[in-house]
């Protein structure tokens, strides 16, 4: 909706209060997301999926390229995610999509930074890490 806040840079996650830019706002002022991604996973592309080459229970998914982290003891992200919701927008659930770019605990092959998607219904998606565009596909 139009004006909507969502309570950056005052508050995160929709329930945490940032310790030095608060500044006596509460998370209860601001609307919550509707699905919290995790902490430093680093979401850097976003793409609705409207392809017709993956079944129909994938068309406008939202795909997320997860770019991970770098200050963490065991790394996260790295990786895309598919996020589904009800025709109304509520009830965001996700899933892994596609991951293996974490080959250890601080350990990247990759790093996915965007997704586009081909004329024909395939996924592309840039890692700016490895320096490559992998194409995900789908055959019955």
């Amino acid at each position: 909706r139009l004006g909507e806040h969502f309570g950056y840079p005052y508050c995160h996650q929709g329930d945490m209060p940032d310790p030095k830019f608060a500044m006596g706002h509460q998370c209860s002022e601001f609307s919550p997301p509707a699905l919290n991604l995790g902490a430093h996973v680093a979401p850097l592309g976003m793409k609705f999926y409207t392809g017709n080459q993956f079944p129909a229970e994938y068309r406008n998914s939202i795909l997320i390229a997860e770019h991970g982290s770098w200050n963490r003891h065991n790394y996260q992200g790295g990786r895309i995610m598919r996020v589904t919701v009800d025709p109304d927008g509520k009830n965001a659930k996700q899933e892994v999509f596609a991951e293996g770019w974490i080959t250890g605990e601080q350990d990247y092959a990759g790093r996915p930074n965007d997704i586009i998607l081909a004329k024909d219904g395939s996924i592309l998606v840039a890692d700016d890490w490895a320096g490559a565009i992998y194409r995900i596909s789908y055959a019955k």
